[in-house]
């Protein structure tokens, strides 16, 4: 910000620098200070245009006066400026060259999409030649260190404006309301994925190197140890006896079963699209007893089979995994066979509306003119027509009521131009061009809508309902459907084959790992069951069960998850072109439960948001608070449910603990931890080691 002729001052004082640097916050405290970065650069030239290059000039605080004038705060770390003899008409140079686009004239800065010259009126803002300059006057007030900026012109008054909106929503953490679609599928490599900068560049992967050493090294000492008690370095084996000794056909026919069933979700959706079945009357309670009906059959085939747990949990994990699945296609789909109805019905009011003549003539009484600018319904054409002048058009957000049909109780642009046609009341031409453009737009956001992220539009709904396509999704490593996904040009078939091996490593380290050290403990308490001593007797020898199964269990974990995140996802992408391998997140690096929760699984994660959290808000108008409880509520009656089907007995143990992670967000979040973040991640880090082998035992000893 250049000024007008300043008295001569100390050469280390910021009234004597020939440029002021600073910051306008979210609370419109604006910190001044000596542009260093001018000195430092040798920029002896144009000042304001260096700074204006170097920040945006759209930040602007919450405090604003109607004409677009923005309040200056300053804080405690400033210096005075009141002594200052400020030239009322000042000039902001440049500062149309790297302004935000969001913050242009004629952008909305919530939905960030540009109007085009062609959409704006003759002699709009824009169309006017840019200017390098923008007058402003900077007043002083009565109180110290606080100034106003105002401007006359109009451009700068809108970028004013539009800055405290953004703020102001900003500082509400009120966001406008997604659209079901509206989770992103991108192109990226998972963190320990060679190809992933992340890895390569890694100042730790030292660490990850000696991991893989230690684990190698692991299952040497147990081949040498077997061999020299068993004679065999596999040693008694009872784990891999237990595994294939037992069902494995069966085991896969259950697979292949739930597999064929997931394709009566699909003809569900093929039925709705037909019109046999009404989504939003019907569709969704068949679906939802479809897969009621799913779960109840997966659950008591593993029950009453009395599989060994390794057979259990691998039927009970891959039919949830295929359940995700159907709901997320099933609800999406039926979501947009309601936006299909909805166009549908449009384009017939659109129809029925340009079949419609205009009257031409004048009315011939006050009575005839009121029934022509409002009708009987309550319309008031002429505030409509203002509302959907070209400007505001181009900045309108989309309908609430996408997949509605029944416009009659409906309350928006497109209700009203409905209820006017039905009236049968003559219409202007001026108010028939106004109706036409309202459901024209309405129209094209459906079409839009219909089109997700298709790009080329080839597979937007109805045409995306195809039996391939809908196998294709089966074999995609995701639990949320989309219309289409980001997909790489190719398999790398050695990529293939280096998941693979590792696969097949990973599961040797695991039987090992079990085999040597996780099977005695076990075994330990079978033999106290069996030989008849009471809980009292079996609660004495607990705390050395979980001294020995801690170390193992938390290996295993961090193998399980090395495996199916790491290694099976990704030559499933690698097989399908599915190039978004945002499986996971940086996990280890948690400092509180709720992270770890959309970190370790982001494809149950994505799920659980879109279908459980956003759907609760939805659908069922709960708070953001309710609808995380009830987020919590569902993950841990599942992992109850898997615990129960393994041990055969519902014990609560995992449920309660899944539900005492929400008490410790909220502490984590309290003024005293948030900013704990070596704390927050020692307590994670402890929860995690001694968690497993503490439920273990729960369920293994009680």
């Amino acid at each position: 910000m250049s000024s007008g002729e300043r008295p001569s001052l100390l050469s280390h004082d910021t009234l004597g620098a020939p440029t002021l640097a600073g910051s306008l916050r979210e609370n419109g405290v604006a910190s001044f200070s000596v542009d260093g970065a001018l000195e430092q650069n040798g920029q002896n030239g144009n000042y304001a245009k260096y700074w204006t290059d170097a920040r945006d000039f759209g930040s602007v605080g919450e405090q604003s006066d109607d004409d677009g004038s923005a309040l200056l705060d300053d804080n405690d770390s400033i210096e005075d400026y009141d002594e200052m003899e400020l030239d009322p008409d000042t000039l902001v140079a440049n500062s149309r060259k790297t302004m935000d686009p969001s913050l242009r004239p004629g952008t909305d800065p919530l939905m960030s999409q540009s109007v085009t010259p062609n959409d704006r009126p003759s002699g709009h803002l824009r169309d006017r030649k840019k200017r390098n300059s923008i007058q402003i006057r900077l007043e002083k007030t009565d109180r110290k260190g606080r100034y106003i900026l105002t401007a006359d012109d109009p451009e700068i008054r809108e970028i004013l404006r539009k800055g405290v909106e953004r703020e102001r929503v900003e500082a509400s953490g009120k966001k406008p309301r997604l659209r079901f679609r509206d989770l992103v599928f991108t192109r990226q490599f998972t963190t320990f994925d060679r190809r992933s900068q992340a890895s390569s560049e890694s100042p730790f992967f030292g660490f990850f190197t000696l991991f893989w050493l230690a684990m190698a090294l692991l299952i040497a000492q147990s081949c040498l140890k077997n061999w020299r008690e068993y004679g065999s370095v596999l040693g008694s084996n009872q784990i891999m006896k237990m595994m294939f000794s037992h069902d494995v056909y069966v085991l896969g026919l259950t697979d292949g079963a739930m597999t064929l069933g997931m394709f009566v979700t699909y003809f569900i959706q093929v039925f709705v699209k037909k019109g046999w079945v009404n989504w939003g009357r019907g569709g969704w309670i068949l679906q939802n007893i479809w897969q009621t009906g799913y779960l109840a059959g997966l659950v008591g085939w593993a029950y009453f089979r009395e599989w060994p747990w390794t057979h259990t949990i691998f039927a009970v994990l891959h039919g949830l995994v295929f359940l995700m699945k159907q709901h997320s296609f099933a609800f999406y789909n039926g979501y947009l066979s309601g936006v299909y109805r909805r166009k549908a019905l449009l384009e017939v009011k659109l129809k029925q509306l340009q079949d419609m003549e205009p009257n031409h003539s004048a009315p011939t009484s006050p009575r005839a003119s009121q029934q022509m600018d409002q009708f009987a319904t309550g319309i008031d054409l002429s505030e409509l027509a203002k509302k959907t002048s070209e400007h505001t058009m181009a900045k309108r957000r989309p309908s609430m009521h996408r997949n509605s049909t029944n416009l009659t109780n409906e309350t928006s642009d497109v209700a009203s131009v409905a209820a006017a046609i039905q009236s049968g009341s003559p219409i202007t031409p001026d108010q028939l061009q106004t109706f036409e453009r309202i459901m024209h737009a309405e129209i094209d956001d459906l079409t839009q809508e219909l089109k997700g992220k298709n790009s080329c539009g080839s597979n937007a709904y109805p045409s995306n309902l195809r039996l391939r396509n809908f196998a294709e999704y089966i074999c995609l490593p995701t639990l949320v459907y989309e219309l289409e996904y980001p997909r790489q040009e190719r398999i790398n078939w050695w990529y293939v084959a280096e998941k693979l091996c590792a696969t097949f490593g990973v599961l040797c380290i695991m039987q090992v790992i079990s085999q040597a050290f996780i099977y005695p403990a076990v075994a330990k308490t079978l033999r106290m069951k069996e030989a008849g001593m009471t809980i009292e007797e079996r609660w004495q020898e607990f705390p050395y069960i979980v001294s020995d199964m801690l170390f193992p269990l938390l290996i295993e974990q961090l193998l399980t998850w090395y495996l199916i995140w790491e290694c099976i996802l990704n030559v499933l992408a690698e097989l399908t072109y599915f190039a978004d391998r945002g499986f996971y997140g940086d996990w280890w690096n948690s400092v509180t439960w709720d992270q770890y929760a959309r970190d370790w699984n982001r494809p149950v994660h994505n799920f659980l948001l879109r279908h459980v959290y956003h759907s609760s808000i939805s659908s069922f108008h709960l708070s953001k608070l309710a609808a995380t409880f009830v987020t919590f509520l569902l993950s841990a009656l599942v992992h109850e449910m898997c615990m129960a089907l393994m041990f055969r007995k519902v014990r609560g143990y995992l449920f309660s603990m899944q539900l005492m992670q929400m008490p410790l967000v909220m502490a984590s979040r309290s003024k005293y931890l948030r900013d704990q973040v070596i704390l927050g991640n020692v307590v994670f880090w402890l929860g995690l080691f001694i968690g497993p082998s503490f439920l273990t035992s729960l369920y293994l000893v009680i």
